[in-house]
């Protein structure tokens, strides 16, 4: 699922209205609460801090306020953008600073579901997936056909030791698994073992794991 790995923020100006977003993630409704709280107290001059959130894997928890913005035009807009990107266990508040001219109910969607699409360009979006972090164990001769098959399907090494046999940690998509130990298994004659299999969640940064 896509998750917020870094918050963002972003501007836009509107008939000179200033709509100000701030985005991050969060793991429950009170994180959720407490960084609305949070963006309020910082913009506590503002006319409105409209806000929106989900959170589960699933999207089971919606909500989304107009903060004072007629009905419909700020909450419920900025939530089906979240939705849209399907991002998970995200809460994004737009603070509006009205520059004196009316935008109409037409205008106040656009600007905050544009205000929300700019916060979402300027975070680290990643991809967060199932996968197993896999020990192998092998001889010498073996650990040059490990590697060459990690590498073919682009899978990460996340430690290596070498001693009188060669120990190889990487990360391998859950669905994967299987296969892969069978590439390993037939590459090395039988020689490699498997030392442990680990559930984790990760998600990759610039060719980088990073685990959850």
């Amino acid at each position: 699922m896509k998750i917020i790995y870094k918050g963002g923020e972003a501007e836009i100006v509107e008939k000179k209205s200033r709509f100000i977003a701030s985005v991050t993630s969060v793991e429950s409704e009170e994180e959720a609460l407490d960084f609305i709280a949070s963006v309020k107290k910082r913009y506590w001059d503002a006319r409105h801090n409209c806000s929106a959130y989900v959170v589960g894997e699933r999207h089971q928890l919606q909500r989304c306020s107009d903060d004072g913005e007629p009905q419909g035009t700020a909450g419920r807009p900025m939530l089906e953008v979240l939705l849209g990107e399907d991002v998970h266990n995200a809460v994004v508040v737009v603070t509006r600073y009205f520059g004196g001219v009316l935008l109409g109910t037409g205008g106040l969607v656009r600007a905050y579901t544009r205000s929300v699409q700019e916060g979402l360009k300027n975070s680290t979006i990643l991809e967060k997936k199932d996968g197993v972090r896999l020990t192998i164990q092998t001889d010498y001769t073996g650990i040059g056909r490990i590697q060459y098959i990690l590498g073919q399907r682009g899978f990460p090494v996340l430690d290596s030791e070498y001693t009188d046999v060669v120990r190889i940690c990487t990360l391998v998509p859950k669905e994967e698994t299987a296969k892969v130990k069978e590439a390993v298994t037939e590459a090395t004659a039988g020689r490699a073992e498997f030392l442990s299999e680990e559930p984790v969640s990760y998600a990759m940064l610039d060719g980088e794991a990073i685990l959850f």
